[in-house]
This record gives structure tokens, sequence and C-alpha cells, in this order.
């Protein structure tokens, strides 16, 4: 179940798990909802956002739950009430090992890679049965260092959250699991998370997680490809019958690599729609049940 195919569309968004009333339209707005026990919610709310994780109950095939990290006393708690729940998929904030991995199982598990320690053990925690996913935080990595901000003043990210950035994603890729990109935490500002949404793309990440309704969009159209690209990407693959090895197309050279990225527009093409058509009919069920 590592596959990229396994990443359901590529706007995430948290919800905190302690605010129910929210549950209904993050499911309706994003291609999967991570409902939050850890840092979306404040210390002295955890047990209300458990009850809430068991009361209201979302679609398991688009639902994360992120738990708190492995040997605290709310992470114990947790799975407890994750016990009562359908969900299956979790996201194991501040992973460090990939025994804290197995020791989910047989839960599906996305590692967040966001302290000094995972991020050395992040191949081992890729590799570990269990891990379907990867995703790397910035500012409890940064706080982790004694440091004080992962952006520069331009917003562009320092050199060790770039690193660590490369090193979950190349950890991802190359043990088959799928990659998120972290949280644009200025909300404002669409045109930055756009361009870092891009570059996600560009690189490889599978989806991007948004902490606001509002970039779930921004997300969803820097991932969709340009009906050019996408009609391009059908032309000279319906060439490929014709040609033996490398040939020549609308004056580029075509090969191996350039073939594959034909079909991975392709594939984010019909990607986009689905996650499109699934928060379409997420909606109507939302309108239904409010008018219910």
């Amino acid at each position: 179940m590592g596959s990229v195919d396994s990443v359901g569309g590529p706007a995430w968004l948290f919800c905190p798990a302690d605010r129910p009333e929210r549950f209904g339209k993050a499911a309706a707005t994003a291609d999967v909802v991570i409902l939050d026990l850890e840092d979306g919610v404040a210390p002295g709310d955890k047990d209300y956002a458990r009850r809430c994780l068991q009361d209201t109950l979302l679609d398991p095939a688009r639902t994360v739950v992120r738990l708190n990290p492995a040997g605290t006393a709310d992470h114990l708690a947790d799975l407890e009430s994750l016990a009562k729940t359908p969900y299956s998929r979790v996201m194991l904030a501040k992973c460090e090992s990939a025994q804290q991995v197995t020791s989910l199982a047989p839960r599906e598990v996305i590692a967040l890679i966001e302290s000094p320690l995972g991020a050395l053990k992040v191949d081992e925690i890729a590799l570990a049965a269990g891990t379907v996913g990867l995703m790397w935080g910035a500012e409890d990595l940064v706080v982790g260092l004694g440091g004080q901000s992962s952006r520069r003043g331009d917003g562009t990210y320092r050199d060790v959250a770039r690193h660590v950035r490369s090193q979950a994603l190349l950890a991802a890729k190359a043990y088959g699991r799928f990659a998120l990109d972290s949280v644009y935490l200025n909300i404002r500002d669409h045109d930055g998370l756009r361009a870092e949404a891009l570059d996600a793309v560009a690189v490889g990440f599978d989806a991007k997680v948004a902490i606001h309704p509002g970039q779930v969009a921004v997300i969803r159209s820097a991932y969709a490809p340009s009906a050019e690209d996408v009609a391009w990407a059908r032309r000279v693959l319906a060439a490929v019958p014709e040609e033996r090895g490398v040939f020549q197309f609308e004056g580029r050279m075509v090969d191996a690599p350039v073939l594959r990225h034909a079909e991975q527009i392709l594939h984010r093409s019909v990607q986009s729609e689905a996650a499109a058509g699934q928060s379409e009919a997420a909606a109507g069920q939302s309108e239904a049940a409010a008018g219910a």
C-alpha cells in the first residue's frame, strides 16, 4: 500500500479534531482531511478532541488521523480512541524510528519527519513495514534545532529546511512511498503558496498539505496540468508506436525520461479530475446532511 497511487489527491487539509463543526466543510473541500489530535489542539482540549473523533464520522478512505508523538500519554490515549473508529490511516507526529511505525500495525502510517533525529533516521522510517507516505515539517524541526525561523525574509526556506525537505522526498521515492510537502503558514499569501506548490509538483511531491480551506484551490490549480501540456503529452505518447528508440518530436528530442514525464502529466490530469469529482460529491453529501 505504499504506492503513490494511494495518495488520494494533491490537496490535503489539516482540521483540528476538537472542531467537529468544521469536519464537513473540510471533507467537502479537500481531497484528504487530516483530523489533528496533535498541535492543532490545545492540551486541555485533547480529551474532547478524541470524543469528537469517535462521534463524527468522515469517509475513512479520505481521512487521516494525526497522532501525538510516540512515547507520550497523549499518544496512548489517541490509540484508545482510534480503536473505536473506522479510521485505518494515521499520521505519526515527530516520527523518529522504524519501530514507532511498526508499533502501529496494522494501520497505514504517514511518518511526519520534523525533528533532527527523524531527519537522520528518514531512510529506515521510509523503509519500515507500514509506512505508506512521508511528510516533512519545518517549524518543529527548527525548534528542535534551537533555531528561530525556518524561512528567510523573502519567504524562501533556509538551507537546513530545504535539506530535510529533499531528504524526505528522496527517501519516499526511493522506497515507493508517496511524499507530502509541508504546510504554508501565511494563509493570505496565495502567490507564495502557488509558487511553493508549483515547485512541489516540479520536484515530485505527490501532494501538498493545507492549513486553511482557502489554500486548497490554489494547491489543486498548481497540480493540475494545463490543457496544452495534456495535449502535448497525448500527442507524444501517440507517436511512440511509429518511432524506434530516441526520436525527434515537434523540435524536441524524446527519450524514455521525456515519455515518463508525459505519462506523469496524464496521470496528474486524471487525478485532478477525480479529486474534483470527489469533492463535488462530498459537497453534495454535506449539503444534504445540513438540510436533513
